[in-house]
């Protein structure tokens, strides 16, 4: 049966990357189609990344048809029905896969999806190709997967171990999609092409908000030497200037890093690369062994500078970590980036006004804001559950849009934005001895939008 893998995002549709263009190939994809074409299918890939609508629906539409599998997350939600359309018309068999379908399994099975993989994807596929020419009885035999049964109901089958040994795996099938069209944006808008691996599989910590709908809890790596292996094969093919680590905490296992370490050294490997990692798993001798690999900026989870903030999100970080962790990096000239979040349950004006100062204090090279948003299936979902206002059109919208009932609106979060911005600036300005014009209107600014924070805070929410 004729296999086509593709997923839900067009870059020229999306405004804001087009400002950004920090394209990443579709790892998921590509790990799905080295495993099945290692077992002998034919599988076919459409990386929709630098492809058409059109060019897609033609393609559909040509048939032969067969089997498609669709990666889908909460921020494709609407283009993944728009392909599930295009391909039930013509007659395909809808396989879906990605953290964000089996959230809402009943939607996705009423707009005529076959097959939920909620989790990881390769054995699993690898069974469902064979069970769907036998039905619903057959795939009841596969486990890790959800099917709709004759009357109507969602089946959920047994859980299905995930693959125990990844060194195991084939690498990401890059060589069946465009990798140079990802390199040349990269250096076209950024001046450096880059590249990203995948050294390990999922998170073992329970922050409330985070999605673990694909590999749960569960934390495995693969081997330093596989990883380098990879890398060298990398830096041969394609040349990159940089290497994305795409590792949930990459410093979560200090022997290992110093493993790979020495493996990277032993080869004369160096790669300038980018990573994320927990404040808690980042100590001296780690940021040492960051250091002398290459390791350019480590992204950490810093969420807020409020304590009472992060307990209730049980992150098991304490502030003080975050701004040794900062600390550890700049002095080993390693650039250092924060993701904050605004609004979780209980945020009061003193918590934004703390995570202000802990900016400050830390001082990041650059720092990501969003506004906390409950994703389904999670514990924070489940918290608010009640409180929830979704847009009424459920296709064109995502889980990042929900309302919460008594949270403030968004102009608020945006004031919060903005006294933080204005306030590391002048902070900044202070730190390198200037002043002047620019203090003074930074210093307005910061009036402004804290003015403005009271204000949304006298009003009933």
């Amino acid at each position: 049966m004729r296999l086509l893998l593709t997923h839900g995002y067009f870059l020229d549709e999306d405004a804001h990357e087009a400002m950004v263009m920090k394209p990443y190939a579709p790892l998921g994809l590509l790990y799905l189609s080295s495993h099945l074409r290692a077992r002998g299918f034919a599988v076919e890939i459409y990386d929709t990344t630098f492809g058409s609508r059109r060019e897609l629906f033609d393609l559909l539409e040509a048939g032969p048809v067969g089997v498609v599998g669709i990666y889908g997350n909460l921020m494709t939600r609407a283009t993944v029905l728009d392909l599930m359309e295009a391909a039930r018309q013509s007659g395909w068999k809808i396989v879906l896969g990605g953290p964000e379908p089996a959230n809402y399994a009943s939607e996705y099975f009423e707009a005529g999806a076959d097959v939920i993989v909620p989790g990881e994807g390769e054995l699993a596929l690898e069974e469902v190709l064979s069970a769907l020419e036998g039905g619903a009885s057959a795939l009841g035999s596969v486990a890790g997967i959800l099917f709709r049964a004759g009357d109507g109901s969602v089946v959920h089958t047994a859980a299905r171990p995930l693959i125990a040994d990844l060194d195991g795996q084939p690498w990401p099938d890059r060589e069946r999609i465009a990798v140079e069209r990802y390199l040349e944006v990269w250096r076209r808008h950024h001046g450096m092409g880059w590249v990203s691996l995948l050294p390990a599989r999922g998170c073992p910590y329970r922050c409330r908000w985070c999605s673990h709908g694909t590999f749960g809890h569960t934390h495995r790596r693969r081997s330093p030497r596989g990883v380098a292996d990879e890398i060298e094969w990398l830096l041969a093919r394609y040349s990159p200037d940089m290497l994305w680590m795409a590792d949930d905490v990459f410093t979560i296992h200090p022997g290992w890093i110093l493993q790979f370490a020495g493996e990277m050294k032993r080869r004369g490997l160096a790669v300038p690369f980018e990573c994320i990692t927990r404040a808690d798993r980042l100590d001296a001798r780690m940021a040492d062994a960051l250091a002398g690999l290459g390791c350019f900026r480590v992204w950490i989870g810093s969420e807020s500078g409020s304590q009472k903030i992060l307990d209730a999100m049980e992150r098991g970080v304490r502030v003080e970590e975050v701004r040794e962790a900062v600390r550890l990096c700049r002095e080993r000239g390693i650039g250092a980036g924060m993701f904050l979040m605004w609004g979780y349950e209980g945020e009061e004006l003193s918590d934004i006004e703390a995570t202000v100062e802990h900016v400050k204090a830390s001082l990041p090279d650059v720092f990501l804001t969003t506004v906390s948003y409950p994703i389904k299936g999670t514990p924070y979902y489940d918290e608010v559950a009640d409180r929830l206002i979704a847009p009424e059109d459920w296709r064109h919208t995502t889980d990042r849009r929900f309302d919460i009932r008594g949270r403030r609106p968004r102009a608020y979060f945006e004031a919060a934005d903005r006294l933080l911005r204005s306030e590391v600036a002048r902070e900044k300005l202070r730190a390198q001895g200037g002043g002047g014009a620019e203090t003074a209107r930074l210093a307005a600014e910061s009036a402004a939008a804290r003015a403005e924070l009271r204000r949304f805070g006298q009003e009933a929410p």
